[in-house]
C-alpha cells in the first residue's frame, strides 16, 4: 500500500503541466515539491473531515478522549499533532506539551502534573509527549533514580487501566524513526532558520545515545503494553504516511456516526505495527546481531 500511494503521488506530480521540461533544475524541483505537498495534503483532507465528525460524536455524548504522541525526536509527533488538529473545532481539544517540572512538581505525585490536563466530557486531550517521559528520555539522561524509573514501571499498566476504566479512550502511538532519517532531521534543522528553534542539547545527543533510547523503548513496550492499553507503532520514515495512518488509527479506536464507508480505513501494515508485534521483532534483532537495532 505505502508503494503504491507513493507512486501515485509521483505519477500525479510528473503528469502536471506546470513542472516545464525548460525551467532551470532548482525551479522545477521546487515546484514539484509544491505540487508533491499540495497532494499530500488533498490526501488528508478526507481524513481530516472524518476527525470532525469523531469529534462532534465525542461532544454530543460527552465522552473524554486523550492521544499520546511518544517517540525519539524528530520523529514527527508534533507534525501529525497539527494535521490531526488543523480543522477541528478549538472549544473541544487541547495540545499539552510540558515543559521541564518545577521544583514542587517534583515532590508531588508524578502523575499528577499530567492529570491535572486531562479532558473534560466531549473533550480530546493530545500530549506531545506525556507521563512516558519517565520511561526514556528521564532514564536516559538521569533525570530520574533507578528507584523512580522502576515505580513509574511498575505503576502505569495499573494507571492506564484506572483512566480506561473510568471511560477515557486512551490512543497510544509512538513514532518510530530510524536512525538515519533521525540524522538527516537532525542536519536540516542546524541550517534551516525556520526549524533551528526544533534542535535542543537533548537533540544533540540523540544519535549518540541512540543505542540506550532503543534499549529504553523495548523496557517500556514490554512492560506498558497491555490489553486495555496497548501501543500502536508508526513508522514515520515518510512523514506523510505517517500522518495519514496515525488519523486512520484514531479514527478506528471508537464508532462514530456518519462514517464516510467509501473512504479506506485500513491501516497500511508497513506503516502501522501493533505494540506487541514490535516487541516480537526486537526480541528477534537481539537474537540475530546481538543487541536492539531501532
Amino acid at each position: 500500500m505505502a508503494k503504491e500511494e507513493n507512486s501515485f503521488n509521483e505519477l500525479s506530480i510528473n503528469d502536471i503541466e506546470v513542472c516545464s521540461n525548460s525551467d532551470p533544475l532548482p525551479v522545477l524541483l521546487k515546484k514539484k515539491k509544491a505540487i508533491r505537498k499540495y497532494l499530500e495534503a488533498e490526501e488528508l483532507k478526507p481524513y481530516q473531515a472524518e476527525l470532525i465528525k469523531l469529534q462532534r460524536h465525542l461532544e454530543a455524548n460527552k465522552l473524554k478522549m486523550i492521544i499520546l504522541f511518544e517517540g525519539r525526536d524528530a520523529a514527527g509527533k508534533g507534525g501529525t499533532i497539527r494535521r490531526v488538529t488543523r480543522y477541528m473545532n478549538e472549544k473541544h481539544y487541547r495540545v499539552v506539551a510540558l515543559g521541564k517540572p518545577t521544583e514542587e512538581q517534583r515532590t508531588q505525585w508524578y502523575f499528577q502534573r499530567y492529570v491535572e490536563h486531562f479532558p473534560r466530557g466531549g473533550e480530546i486531550v493530545l500530549f506531545d509527549r506525556s507521563w512516558y517521559n519517565r520511561a526514556m528520555v528521564e532514564p536516559v539522561f538521569g533525570f530520574c533514580t533507578p528507584e523512580e524509573y522502576q515505580i513509574f514501571i511498575e505503576d502505569t499498566p495499573s494507571f492506564e487501566k484506572t483512566l480506561v476504566r473510568n471511560g477515557i479512550i486512551l490512543i497510544k502511538l509512538y513514532f518510530s524513526v530510524t536512525k538515519e532519517e533521525q540524522r538527516r532531521r537532525f542536519e536540516r534543522r542546524k541550517t534551516d532558520p525556520l526549524r533551528q528553534w526544533k534542535l535542543s542539547e537533548v537533540d544533540l545527543q540523540a544519535q549518540e545515545k541512540w543505542d540506550d533510547f532503543t534499549k529504553m523503548k523495548y523496557e517500556m513496550l514490554k512492560h506498558t503494553h497491555t490489553t486495555i492499553a496497548p501501543w500502536t507503532i508508526i513508522r514515520s520514515d515518510n512523514k506523510h504516511l505517517a500522518r495519514l495512518n496515525a488519523m486512520r488509527v484514531i479514527l478506528n479506536s471508537i464508532h462514530y456516526e456518519d462514517r464516510d464507508e467509501m473512504l479506506d480505513f485500513v491501516p497500511d501494515s508497513n506503516i502501522v505495527v501493533s505494540g506487541a508485534r514490535e516487541i516480537e521483532l526486537m526480541e528477534a534483532q537481539r537474537l540475530r546481531s546481538g543487541k536492539f537495532i531501532g
